[in-house]
C-alpha cells in the first residue's frame, strides 16, 4: 500500500508520471463509485477546493471532514478514526498540525493516506510547484529555484521535489530559520543541490524562479512580531527580482501578504505565475490520485 507523506515517497520516475497525468485535460474517471475522505484539522481554501474538484474530475465523491467532527485523539484515537473512514473511502487525505498524525494514519495500513499539509511537509504543494515550472520551461533539469523566506514545510518539500527533478535550489533565510542539516542530508541523498545563505541577493542571483511564502504560518501568531522583524530584509521586491534571470518567474503558494514577504508590484506583475500555480493544485492532485488508482491498481 502506497502513501504520500512527503514528495520523495515517490520515485523520480513515479513523480514524472504524476506530473504527466496532471497535464492530461480529460483523464479517465478512475474514481467512479469511490470516495475520498478529506480530514482538515487546519482550514484551507486552495487545499480543500483543489482536492474536491480533483476527485470529482476523476469520477469520485469527496467528503470534507472538519477536525471537530472526528476529534482526533479527543473523541477517538487517530487509529480508530482511520479504520472507520477506510470502511467508507478508498483514500484518506489529511491536513494536520502534527506530522505524526498522518504517519500514524499510514501505519494503520488500511487505506492510502495523502498528506495535505503537516508541520513538516507539504507534498501536494510541491507537486503543483513542479508542474507550474514544467509548464514554463518544459524540462526542469538544470534549472535553479531560489526560495526566500522561512525554511518551513513548503520549502522542505520543494527542496526534495527539486532534487528529484535535477534542479538546483538555493534558500535564503535569517539565522535560525533555514532548512537545517536534516533536509540538506535528505536532498543530498537524492543527488540534489541545496545551498543555504542568509543573503537574499546571493540566493536569487541568476535564478530561473524565485519563490516565497508567508513569514508567519497558521499557529505561529504568538511569535508573529518576532518573525516579521527578523524577515523584514527578505521581502521579494522588484529590486530583488532584478538579480534573477531576466526571464525568471515568481511563485508563491498563497495566501500572500503584500508589503510583507512580497511587494504588490511583484506578485501582481508580469513575472508572477501564482494564479496558474494555485490552479495547478487541482491538476497536481488529479495526477496523483490518477496514478494511485490507475497505475498502482485500485486501492
Amino acid at each position: 500500500m502506497r502513501h504520500l507523506l512527503e514528495i520523495d515517497d515517490l520515485r523520480p520516475d513515479e513523480l514524472a508520471r504524476v506530473l504527466e497525468l496532471a497535464a492530461m485535460p480529460d483523464p479517465p474517471r478512475v474514481l467512479a463509485g469511490a470516495g475520498v475522505a478529506l480530514v482538515f484539522e487546519k482550514p484551507s481554501a486552495r487545499t480543500r477546493h483543489s482536492m474536491e474538484m480533483a476527485v470529482v474530475q476523476l469520477g469520485g465523491h469527496p467528503s470534507y471532514i472538519s477536525g471537530a467532527e472526528v476529534g482526533l485523539d479527543q473523541r477517538e484515537s487517530v487509529e480508530d478514526v482511520t479504520r472507520t473512514l477506510a470502511g467508507y473511502y478508498g483514500t484518506i487525505g489529511a491536513r494536520v498540525f502534527d506530522h505524526r498524525t498522518v504517519q500514524r494514519m499510514a501505519d494503520v495500513g488500511v487505506a492510502p493516506v495523502l498528506n495535505l499539509l503537516s508541520d513538516r511537509s507539504h507534498p501536494m504543494q510541491a507537486l503543483a510547484d513542479l508542474l507550474t515550472m514544467q509548464q514554463e520551461w518544459g524540462s526542469l533539469a538544470g534549472r535553479t529555484v531560489a526560495y526566500v523566506g522561512d525554511g518551513n514545510n513548503v520549502c522542505r518539500s520543494l527542496a526534495l521535489g527539486a532534487a528529484m527533478c535535477g534542479m538546483r535550489m538555493r534558500v535564503a533565510s535569517p539565522a535560525g530559520y533555514g532548512l537545517g542539516e536534516e533536509a540538506a542530508t535528505r536532498v543530498g541523498a537524492l543527488g540534489g543541490s541545496l545551498e543555504e545563505t542568509e543573503d537574499p541577493v546571493e540566493a536569487v542571483a541568476g535564478a530561473d524562479a524565485v519563490y516565497t511564502d508567508v513569514w508567519v504560518s497558521m499557529g505561529e501568531e504568538r511569535v508573529a512580531d518576532i518573525k516579521r522583524a527578523a524577515f523584514a530584509p527578505f521581502e521579494v521586491t522588484a529590486g530583488l527580482m532584478g538579480h534573477a534571470a531576466s526571464d525568471a518567474v515568481f511563485l508563491h503558494c498563497l495566501p500572500a501578504h503584500r508589503g510583507e514577504e512580497v511587494s504588490a508590484e511583484v506578485i501582481d506583475g508580469a513575472q508572477s505565475r501564482v494564479w496558474r500555480q494555485a490552479e495547478n493544485r487541482m491538476h497536481a492532485a488529479r495526477g496523483l490520485l490518477g496514478w494511485l488508482w490507475a497505475e498502482r491498481g485500485r486501492p
